[in-house]
């Protein structure tokens, strides 16, 4: 199948056709002729499969011409915001169509005067977008596509409360387009909720790494996490290196010591104001800085491209942000590398990714590096230790008995 048989409008087809994409990925295969009948659907795939695409070509499609706010698309983050925003200009390029895009962090001036153009599609983050309906800068009367990308991480962020006011704000005749790369019982519950009778297109494959990147564990003690990942920044040849971290603070001080040894790095979180945050991603991507120091907000939705090394400094508390982490890499079917290092303390973590993995981490050492303990003993097995995810979308919760609003 190729994109003339989705029945798509001709202008789009133009703008895919100049952007060089001949056939549908398979999410998008899947999603788009539902989307295209006006059914709610709920989309599931790994990241990098091409979701945007398949809710923003048959949202444009429907929408056809200019003629006020009709669509809007909710992310949990400004970067994948900046993002979907961006895709949805590119793929509406010759349709008479206007975008806004609302995010926090920034002045009100620009997006005020995007929304003054009574744009036809708007992008937004659920707390900027919650400003303006309360400043009286937007109304959600008229929408009729309502689009919730990367759900599971909305959830995981807290946004729950937020995204259920403004479906509710929304009117119940709407279209509602779920798409995330896992459904836990948070996102079935949400879904049950918001959406009538939905669609799915689900890309039945169990949730892995690409076989394109390669996997090597990092025993250490946690005193000497640092120096390790020193040594291994001077062994190994990159391109670009994102190493992760698990929380803002952590991502500071590492970074700022890593200034300290001589690295050029940008550092990229949640707390940063957004045109900090907009520099290093450019740094970052045009490749005048080669190493990128970040929270999970970069793991996710961000197309980054030419990462050859992920190095994960904390491992994430969730198997899932793993995959999410070390997908950065080996991406376009090029070769990547991904590094964990790993106190004795997180071994439990380390069982969790592998049981999701379905394959055991190759447990490597640095040859000439001074370990305080025997290498021997920083592999013995942990106890496995029960964690229960929290996406901020428990039972405490409540929708009433209205199935969708």
């Amino acid at each position: 199948m190729n994109f003339k048989e989705l029945g798509l409008e001709p202008k789009i087809i133009q703008a895919i056709e100049e952007l060089g994409y001949e056939e549908p990925t398979p999410i998008q295969s899947m999603a788009i002729p539902p989307i295209l009948e006006g059914r709610d659907l709920v989309g599931s795939a790994q990241t990098g499969t091409g979701k945007t695409a398949a809710f923003a070509l048959p949202a444009i499609h429907r929408l056809g011409k200019h003629g006020g706010c009709r669509v809007l698309a909710l992310a949990p983050t400004r970067e994948l915001a900046i993002q979907i925003e961006e895709n949805f200009r590119i793929y509406g390029k010759f349709m008479d169509l206007r975008m806004a895009l609302l995010y926090g962090g920034v002045k009100y001036g620009k997006q005020l005067e995007q929304l003054g153009d009574e744009p036809d599609v708007i992008v937004a983050t659920p707390g900027r977008l919650l400003d303006h309906i309360s400043q009286g800068n937007l109304s959600l009367k008229n929408i009729e596509i309502l689009i919730l990308d990367e759900v599971d991480r909305m959830l995981d962020m807290g946004f729950i409360e937020d995204v259920t006011k403004i479906i509710q704000k929304t009117p119940r005749s709407r279209q509602t387009l779920l798409f995330s790369a896992t459904i836990p019982d948070s996102v079935r519950r949400l879904s049950a909720w918001a959406l009538n009778d939905p669609a799915e297109a689900k890309i039945d494959i169990k949730i892995s790494a690409a076989d394109t990147v390669s996997h090597a564990l990092y025993p250490v003690p946690a005193i000497q996490k640092f120096d390790l990942l020193i040594a291994l920044l001077e062994k190994i040849e990159f391109e670009n290196l994102i190493i992760f971290f698990q929380t803002r603070r952590g991502t500071d001080k590492i970074s700022q010591w890593l200034v300290e040894h001589g690295r050029d790095v940008r550092v990229l979180h949640s707390d940063l104001k957004q045109r900090d945050r907009v520099s290093a991603l450019e740094d970052f991507k045009k490749g005048s800085v080669k190493i990128l120091c970040a929270t999970d907000v970069a793991s996710r939705g961000l197309d980054i491209s030419n990462v050859t090394h992920v190095i994960n400094y904390d491992i994430p508390q969730h198997s899932e942000d793993y995959i999410h982490r070390i997908g950065r890499t080996g991406r376009a079917r090029t070769e990547g590398e991904a590094f964990t290092l790993c106190k004795p303390e997180d071994l439990p973590l380390v069982q969790s990714i592998e049981k999701l993995l379905g394959n055991p981490l190759e447990r490597k050492f640095v040859d000439d590096f001074s370990y305080r303990d025997d290498p021997a003993s920083l592999t013995a097995t942990a106890p496995v230790i029960s964690k229960k995810r929290n996406r901020g979308f428990g039972k405490q919760v409540s929708f009433g008995s209205r199935k969708r609003r």
